[in-house]
């Protein structure tokens, strides 16, 4: 399993330990209005790692669990998943989620550039995509900055924490990557 770093962040799988710490900050229902997963107990969150979560990488139609760890600290301070998409290994999805308490300290987009260049040179992806409700500007923002292109908008077309949302696809190919970097 792969252990990624960063300056700042240290991102590693997600293993039952997080649990607690995943619980905490993946519950506020408020803070996590635009997420399609908000636990109610940690029991949630156990079920989720013990049967949603691959523990394997690169396996076609599964998502696969990273845990975004505080170099200074030693705490987890979100978590990125990883859906790989299809069995020809090309294409991936991303969703990342911060506690509140590190937002708007570049944690996110430190994260998520690491993910996407092992992405792209380790795994040798071809594109990567996100799916995120126009509503939430900083996730707009973060898909703009690491140069991701607004692919394509969905009225409606989600049913998430009771009502119907849009549904925004941003992409990026590994070749818009390899040129920015």
């Amino acid at each position: 399993m792969p252990e990624l770093n960063t300056s700042r962040l240290t991102l590693r799988p997600l293993t039952l330990v997080d649990a607690e710490e995943i619980f905490n900050y993946r519950s506020d229902a408020i803070v996590n209005q635009y997420q399609g997963w908000i636990p109610e107990n940690i029991e949630e969150v156990i079920d989720f790692i013990k049967n949603k979560v691959s523990p394997t990488i690169d396996i076609a139609d599964t998502w696969f669990q990273f845990v975004i760890i505080s170099n200074k600290d030693g705490k987890v301070i979100g978590d990125l998943g990883v859906h790989f998409i299809d069995k020809e290994k090309s294409q991936a999805e991303l969703g990342c989620t911060i506690n509140k308490e590190y937002h708007g300290k570049g944690f996110a987009t430190e994260a998520m550039a690491e993910i996407i260049s092992y992405l792209f040179k380790d795994l040798n992806k071809h594109r990567i995509h996100a799916s995120v409700d126009p509503r939430n500007i900083a996730s707009v923002k973060l898909m703009e900055t690491l140069g991701f292109r607004k692919e394509a908008h969905f009225k409606e077309s989600l049913y998430l924490n009771n009502e119907w949302v849009d549904d925004v696809i941003y992409g990026l190919l590994q070749s818009e990557w390899n040129r920015n970097q």
